[in-house]
């Protein structure tokens, strides 16, 4: 890898790192939470939904 990738993918893991720690500080961090448990769910669900409707169909050879 040459230097300006690495210098790029540090400031990204960087960047994240404080954007993480500002959200999970202060009156943030309750609203953090739910908002992460809520997607999570919605997610998890979404995955369920699709991994059903794709087993019922009926494929043909």
């Amino acid at each position: 890898m040459n230097t300006t990738r690495k210098i790029a993918i540090g400031l990204g893991v960087a960047g994240g790192a404080l954007l993480t720690a500002w959200l999970l500080t202060g009156d943030r961090k309750k609203k953090t939470k739910e908002f992460v448990a809520k997607k999570a769910t919605d997610l998890k669900k979404a995955f369920v939904n699709r991994a059903h409707a794709e087993s019922d169909d009926v494929h043909y050879v």
